[in-house]
């Protein structure tokens, strides 16, 4: 468990067999190369080999027919050096203008026959009428209007029977008459005023409608069937298009995958003269894998070092962890990759998480239930956290066996404790009144301890980073351990045991000298790398030295205080349980397991939420902001 031990590998070769390189280079797994722009950048008279990459488009292009015409491309498996992009282009836009160009025409006749269709409706409500539209619409005295009017509309006009028209129904439904009026031109606006009174909707007859409208309806439906029989053709060719270019489509994509490979992996390579370097990051375990790729490869030199040798780059962290402490990797990622001279802080995170989580959600029912559903979620979703479910589910289980609570019920499992432990009574009374000042104390001593494991582990990390004046005199350093530790380790005497600690001895040696060492820290540190230690006079020192003292300080008491959310929780998941059960007593039959059901749920709900989300916060602020930085760069793999 940790952080994987890295080698900094560092290729050369000679330009013109650049190509036979990255052809091996691109299928390696498990190598982190870094960037030519981090190098180029910072030494003079390096070049990068960074190009525009004409495959994208052209993948785009493929990757769009694929899903406009649904077509079903084969794997195949392709790896030319001697490319032609032009050929390639070339083809992929003769395939997609032969597609786009049935597809037009196809959309032309759906367009002709939507025209078609409006019109058909429009006449077959006047076929009744006995007459050649086109003699209609040629008269030069009278203007005749087509539409409908509503039902109710039709009655009304008795009311206007003396005005000059002539209106004549053909059709009725519901709600609509189909009809048409007609009237001379000196009365034209008046009659259209009456009609659009009555709410007329006029329907306008196209020009393509000819004859009678019996005869307009004959034509246009043997239109609209003419119109879809081409369409059906130009879909077979679509068709017949998409199978004759599927194999040779197939082949194009998988070589422009393997180019577009070869042009990204460029960006990783660093030109001087006619020679070119590769450098990058491996997990030293698999070192022997990059040397063996380049085997039977004249001119190409590989050569192994410490991760530290070349300044200029970074070295990657890689988190290396075991099945159980490797889901809460993403709860540290979250929060920033380690640096590779830190410590992995997954390993406690995980223990601390499940901890603490199985003390504020004890249930043995719901801690059971939790990890199934975790389970399915990791099995079936590949989610990480269904994987910390299972973990966490467990710890709630374990804990919900010492509270005696199953599902909320406290004496269900008293059966067990007797003829299975051997035990007069559960473990832990939770809601005994007498136990809840114990379970109070006992928070805030479970935050103190993982407060001075964190402060332990920041000492550590800060030891084999070298940095000795933080590691004796920050507050989260030696001094800080002593102080905290010995206040800590001292309540608990005098109050616990009544052994006297506190006196003026003591708190001189464990509490004033440490926060004299943590009040000049600073100045202490300019002058351990010979700088002046008040460059800005001992007047400002004092004073900005005084307020950060006191944030330190109160710092402590709120961080170690704010633990008792631990406790808190714990009384109030028994005490909603206590509600659900409450409740329960007040059914009978099938409501009371109703309530049961649906109690459980709404709780393991809401409380898990929230109480998942406190220890994330304990971790976060409490601990992670004692010894955990998260600047590092993250491992990635050029083929995971």
């Amino acid at each position: 468990m940790g952080i994987a031990k890295m080698k900094l590998i560092d290729l050369t070769s000679s330009v013109k067999q650049l190509d036979e390189v990255l052809m091996r280079f691109i299928d390696i797994k498990g190598f982190h190369p870094v960037l030519a722009s981090e190098i180029v950048e910072r030494v003079h008279g390096l070049t990068s080999f960074v190009a525009e990459n004409p495959c994208q488009p052209m993948l785009q292009e493929i990757e769009e027919i694929e899903k406009k015409y649904d077509l079903n491309l084969p794997d195949v498996e392709q790896r030319e050096i001697d490319y032609n992009i032009n050929e390639m282009y070339e083809y992929i836009n003769e395939t997609k203008q032969s597609l786009e160009n049935e597809v037009s025409k196809i959309k032309e006749y759906e367009t002709h026959i939507q025209k078609y269709q409006n019109a058909l409706i429009s006449v077959k409500n006047i076929e009744s009428l006995d007459i050649p539209l086109d003699d209609l619409f040629a008269c030069e005295y009278i203007y005749i209007r087509f539409g409908r009017l509503p039902n109710d509309s039709v009655d009304k006009l008795s009311y206007f029977q003396n005005k000059p028209y002539v209106f004549k129904a053909f059709n009725f439904d519901d709600s609509y008459t189909w009809c048409m009026y007609f009237t001379t031109a000196e009365y034209k606006r008046e009659v259209d005023n009456i009609f659009s009174s009555l709410f007329f909707e006029r329907i306008y007859i196209p020009d393509f409608v000819h004859g009678t409208p019996k005869q307009a309806v004959s034509a246009l439906e043997a239109e609209i069937q003419t119109a879809k029989k081409l369409i059906d053709q130009y879909k077979s060719d679509i068709y017949e298009i998409s199978c004759g270019c599927t194999n040779q489509l197939a082949c194009i994509k998988a070589e422009l995958l393997f180019v577009n490979r070869l042009f990204e992996a460029k960006k990783y390579v660093v030109g001087l003269g006619d020679k070119f370097s590769i450098s990058g990051f491996m997990p030293e375990n698999d070192v022997n894998k990059f040397t063996s790729a380049f085997e039977g490869l004249d001119d190409v030199e590989i050569e192994v070092n410490d991760p530290e040798t070349d300044k200029r780059i970074t070295t990657p962290t890689k988190l290396k962890n075991g099945w159980f402490s490797k889901p809460f990797g993403m709860f540290v990622e979250m929060y920033g990759v380690p640096n590779y001279h830190d410590i992995d802080p997954t390993p406690f995170v995980a223990i601390t998480y499940s901890l603490l989580f199985g003390i504020m959600f004890g249930d043995l029912g719901q801690g059971l239930v939790l990890m199934l559903i975790g389970w399915l979620f990791w099995k079936y979703k590949k989610m990480a956290l269904g994987a910390v479910g299972v973990r966490i589910g467990l710890f709630s289980a374990l804990f919900g066996l010492l509270y005696g609570s199953f599902f909320g019920d406290e004496e269900i499992l008293t059966p067990f404790y007797t003829n299975v432990l051997g035990l007069a009574e559960k473990p832990i009374h939770v809601m005994d009144g007498e136990f809840t000042m114990i379970l109070l104390i006992s928070a805030i001593a479970i935050g103190a301890l993982l407060i001075v494991i964190a402060m332990i582990m920041n000492i550590f990390t800060l030891f084999r980073k070298k940095d000795y004046v933080e590691m004796v005199l920050s507050h989260n350093g030696f001094a800080g351990l002593l102080m905290y530790g010995f206040i800590g380790v001292g309540a608990a005497l005098q109050l616990g045991l009544q052994i006297p600690v506190f006196n003026g001895l003591t708190i001189a040696l464990f509490v004033g000298i440490p926060l004299l060492a943590i009040f000049f820290k600073e100045p202490l540190e300019r002058k351990f790398h010979h700088h002046k230690m008040f460059p800005n006079g001992f007047g400002g020192f004092f004073v900005e030295g005084f307020f950060e003292l006191f944030e330190i300080v109160l710092s402590y008491v709120t961080n170690t205080m704010s633990f008792l959310r631990v406790g808190g929780f714990v009384l109030s998941h028994a005490g909603m349980m206590l509600v659900v059960m409450s409740l329960m007593d007040m059914f009978a039959g099938v409501g009371s397991i109703v309530v049961l059901i649906f109690g459980n749920i709404f709780v393991m709900a809401l409380e898990g939420m929230i109480v998942g989300i406190q220890v994330l916060r304990l971790q976060f602020y409490e601990m992670f902001s004692r010894y955990y930085k998260g600047n590092g760069v993250a491992f990635n793999a050029l083929n995971q």
